[in-house]
């Protein structure tokens, strides 16, 4: 097990978890290093604080949330993360998931064994954009993911972050058509690229697309931002 494997929390949010109050656990590390990314402290960094910490710290609030987020970097790379949600689960408390999707099997068994509540699936980039966007060639493994979750039960909802560089309103309705062709329906959520933070890669200013989807009546796209 890994001694501190949390780089920080969030203490609370009423933003992550739709329609709950919850934290933040954010945790350190990540097999993607996507240029856009502002978390590039925690995805390679270390983790500062253990799991028994983060209980002690949800134990004096148990009252106060309703759910706890699982972020990062990427929760899914952390092999003792079934027990860190069993351990929330039982504090009464919700587990939501946030991923980038490339460890389907991961999220398999947290259905199987009942430790999720909702996922947040990142959408990433088209198949031939993957690999130049997230420095990873997990794509495959994303589309697994998606699978998954289609056929489970869990609320689960896919976003995408948008850089006019990297993903245009061409690009955008690609994915949508992806989605149709996987039988995802549902919200499609988009959340525009803003410069405010430092980032893994130095981006130009991002224009924000303007796209309509008018084909595919079973997604609904909405921008966070």
């Amino acid at each position: 097990m890994v001694k501190k494997p949390i780089y920080s929390i969030t203490p609370f949010t009423l933003l992550d978890y739709p329609d709950h109050t919850a934290c933040i656990l954010w945790f350190a590390g990540c097999n993607m290093r996507c240029g856009y990314c502002y978390n590039s402290e925690i995805v390679k960094g270390k983790g500062k604080i253990s799991f028994d910490e983060v209980l002690s710290f949800l134990e004096k609030r148990k009252n106060l949330l309703d759910g706890v987020v699982f972020s990062g970097g990427e929760c899914t790379i952390h092999q003792d993360l079934p027990y860190y949600a069993s351990e929330v689960k039982n504090l009464g408390m919700k587990v939501k998931i946030d991923t980038n999707g490339s460890r389907p099997h991961v999220l398999e068994d947290l259905f199987y064994e009942g430790l999720v509540d909702y996922v947040a699936l990142d959408f990433k980039a088209l198949p031939e954009d993957f690999e130049s966007i997230t420095q990873s060639v997990l794509f495959e493994q994303f589309k697994d993911s998606l699978e998954v979750l289609i056929d489970h039960d869990v609320p689960f909802e896919i976003r995408t972050t948008v850089h006019s560089e990297l993903i245009n309103a061409e690009k955008l309705s690609k994915m949508a058509s992806l989605l149709r062709d996987q039988g995802y329906k549902g919200k499609y959520y988009l959340q525009h690229f803003v410069g405010e933070k430092e980032t893994i890669k130095s981006l130009p200013q991002s224009k924000k697309p303007n796209i309509v989807i008018t084909d595919y009546p079973e997604l609904e796209l909405i921008w966070r931002n």
